[in-house]
């Protein structure tokens, strides 16, 4: 395509009411990111000419969240709400006529893939036709029909318009549609709101291309990628798809999920091959597993880099900007933030490791914390290679300890410790003989005298 051939328009005008939530529709989360962003991501096509959102008013939220997200598009408000034919005329103003290709698509279906668009523009662009996007459903109530005539479309009619014939036609309208520039304009100016609805269906540009002599073919996808999101029910399902299509994928590119329905994954969970994933496995936003890692039962990882061999739980936390080395283990109930763990080092349990380096092979005993926040700032801990640290201690940030250190358990370390010392920080053991069989004995004799009250 050339850099003038492809124009989008988004219309994410919808409110959405359904969702009985503050937050816009189109801005709630599937698989970590918002199902706009899932929509602008599938429709970043190289050489776009032009990307149209239409919101509705009041939805400055949406439009910031697009800003974010693409710097090359533009937000228009589509004031009087009167269908998508309306909402795909409010973007005219800002599509350039008459060069190559529009493509509509809707902010709340984000399953639809970008290989399936990408067809849709190419098949549009090559043959001169409008291009819809259908799916056969299951249950077509509520769905716009798609009605044929040898082989083409000859109008897409919606399911409260349709009479009882076509109301039991399965191939049903999805939504997407790619439409010559040229027409697109003209198109839109000829759709009349004559309907059930009183609105201005976007769908009635297929009859009316039809009558100017443009034909109007259709691409087929599975009815799992069209799913459209009107209800938190319908969010559920959505991401339940979404979740079952990053699992087939991963796995077959060589990941091993011990049990897949109960594996969580994000839209942008990164694997390499031959990585282990055991059961009811969270990967928030922002993770990166190499080869050969193993990740096991209940563990949650966000914004995290773990490299080749690493293993990694159960009931592990990994938060973000954690980095874990070749080879290294992160046990039960650990939790790491903004923590590298070099190669080979041990957390095995129980510890909380944030704002931290770990050198390589070092071992960090059971119940070790890094004390890294004094209630206004974050401290940095440096544990050096080959330093082993005691169960039970505390470091109290900003402190380095150096290579080949050891700390007596239950030490709280407050001032850094040279390489190969031994270092320990606690109260020193009394014992006092026979104390304990004296305490005894006065509060018995206390009992007795005090047991006729």
């Amino acid at each position: 395509m050339t850099s003038t051939a492809l124009s989008t328009v988004i219309l994410a005008a919808g409110k959405g009411t359904r969702m009985k939530s503050r937050l816009p529709k189109v801005l709630h989360e599937i698989a970590g990111r918002p199902m706009l962003g899932h929509v602008l991501a599938n429709t970043r096509f190289e050489g776009s000419a032009r990307t149209v959102l239409v919101v509705g008013p009041d939805m400055d939220q949406v439009a910031d969240y697009a800003h974010s997200q693409r710097d090359d598009l533009a937000v228009v408000v589509q004031k009087s709400q009167l269908g998508t034919g309306d909402a795909a005329r409010t973007a005219l103003p800002e599509l350039r006529d008459g060069e190559g290709v529009v493509l509509v698509v809707f902010g709340d279906t984000p399953l639809v893939r970008a290989g399936t668009l990408a067809d849709m523009v190419e098949t549009c662009r090559m043959s001169g036709s409008i291009v819809i996007l259908g799916f056969e459903a299951a249950d077509p109530t509520g769905y716009g029909r798609i009605l044929l005539d040898n082989g083409k479309v000859r109008r897409i009619v919606e399911h409260k318009d349709a009479n009882e014939e076509e109301r039991r036609t399965r191939l049903c309208f999805g939504g997407p549609m790619a439409v010559p520039a040229a027409h697109f304009g003209k198109l839109l100016e000829g759709l009349s709101n004559d309907n059930a609805q009183g609105e201005y269906y976007l769908t009635d540009v297929v009859s009316l291309g039809r009558d100017a002599g443009i034909d109007c073919v259709c691409v087929i996808c599975p009815e799992a990628d069209i799913q459209g999101v009107n209800s938190r029910a319908d969010l559920a399902a959505a991401e339940a798809s979404l979740q079952q299509r990053m699992r087939r994928e991963a796995m077959a590119e060589g990941v091993t999920f011990l049990d897949p329905d109960t594996v969580y994954l994000s839209f942008d969970t990164k694997f390499g091959r031959d990585v282990t994933v055991g059961q009811n496995v969270v990967f928030g936003p922002g993770c990166d597993i190499e080869d050969a890692v193993t990740i096991k039962a209940f563990s949650h990882l966000e914004g995290a880099k773990i490299a080749e061999g690493a293993e990694i739980g159960p009931f592990a936390r990994i938060r973000p900007g954690s980095e874990i080395g070749r080879k290294a283990r992160i046990g039960n109930f650990v939790e790491t933030k903004k923590a590298k763990v070099e190669e080979g080092a041990k957390i095995n349990h129980l510890s909380y490791i944030g704002d931290a380096r770990v050198g390589p092979r070092a071992n960090i005993g059971a119940g070790t914390i890094t004390c890294n926040y004094d209630g206004y700032r974050k401290f940095f801990t440096d544990i050096g290679a080959g330093a082993f640290v005691g169960s039970n201690s505390s470091l109290v940030a900003p402190v380095k300890i150096g290579d080949g250190a050891y700390l007596g358990s239950g030490s709280v370390v407050t001032k850094d410790v040279s390489a190969d010392a031994l270092a320990v920080a606690r109260g020193r053991q009394i014992e006092k003989a026979g104390w304990a069989a004296a305490f005894r004995a006065k509060n018995e004799s206390i009992k007795k005298t005090s047991s006729g009250d």
